[in-house]
């Protein structure tokens, strides 16, 4: 398995995308927070000390999107075309289920950036509700699908 984000001396380099065509990327990623079934049913009901948790936590996701060169050392800014961020919301199960999607007319795929948005967005839904409940777990972050450039198109199996 060869590594690109390293040069013959090992040592740590972007990656020359300059010579890439820009090509659509899309990219899908999810995250999961798990939390007490009454704090969702807070949440989905707008009844929480903070405010509209999801609609914070979605601006705060998008935001993330955008910022996620600034965060990860190695990733290439990219001039982003189009981010959402959708929930799925389990009472009974103390579930919410985050869906990031983003895309770009781009050199390079737009993965790092759904997943940076997901992320970003369980963790504000963490910080919204911390007071409450500080058991509250944040998992499964992972790319869901991505279209665009030469390796073509990736679908995880357990799309939700």
């Amino acid at each position: 398995m060869e590594f690109n984000h390293f040069d013959e001396s090992g040592q740590a380099i972007m990656v020359d995308v300059s010579h890439k065509q820009p090509t659509m990327r899309i990219a899908v990623a999810a995250a999961t927070v798990l939390l007490s079934p009454p704090i969702v049913t807070a949440i989905e009901e707008k009844r929480t000390s903070k405010g509209d948790v999801l609609a914070v936590a979605r601006l705060a996701g998008i935001a993330a999107a955008k910022k996620t060169a600034d965060l990860i050392p190695l990733s290439h800014p990219l001039a982003l075309h189009h981010v959402t961020v959708d929930f799925t919301v389990d009472r009974n199960a103390g579930r919410i289920g985050i869906t990031a999607t983003v895309k770009a007319l781009e050199r390079t795929g737009v993965e790092m950036e759904a997943m940076t948005a997901a992320a970003v967005t369980a963790l504000t839904v963490y910080d919204m509700c911390k007071g409450t409940d500080k058991g509250i777990t944040i998992g499964d972050i992972r790319l869901l699908y991505k279209e665009g450039g030469k390796s073509g198109v990736y679908r995880r199996e357990e799309m939700p």
